[in-house]
């Protein structure tokens, strides 16, 4: 859900493609078993009503558990890639224009 609006997600085998969400229902969930990529927004740093911040993508993140993350629709109140970047888990960065994905 991006906020009261539902939204659709992509998968294609092994990647999915989530911008605009704030939440993800249960049942949904399995649908993002065994990804080897996601990408997934994360907003800022404070709540938002319709999109996860980063607090809440890396816990979905974590439930999902793909092999690499990478966060985007991202905003300039997140602060400098290079600072906040530091502070991501493992296999999880910033995604950015340009940006191609192998796997």
């Amino acid at each position: 859900m991006h906020g009261r609006l539902p939204i659709l997600g992509f998968r294609i085998d092994e990647m999915a493609y989530l911008t605009d969400v704030k939440t993800i229902p249960a049942e949904e969930l399995g649908k993002l078993e065994g990804l080897k990529v996601l990408v997934i927004n994360a907003l800022h740093h404070r709540d938002h009503p319709t999109h996860l911040n980063l607090e809440e993508a890396l816990d979905l993140i974590a439930r999902i558990r793909p092999e690499r993350a990478f966060l985007t629709h991202v905003s300039h109140e997140m602060g400098r890639v290079e600072e906040t970047g530091k502070r991501l888990p493992a296999g999880v960065s910033f995604a950015f224009d340009g940006l191609e994905i192998d796997f």
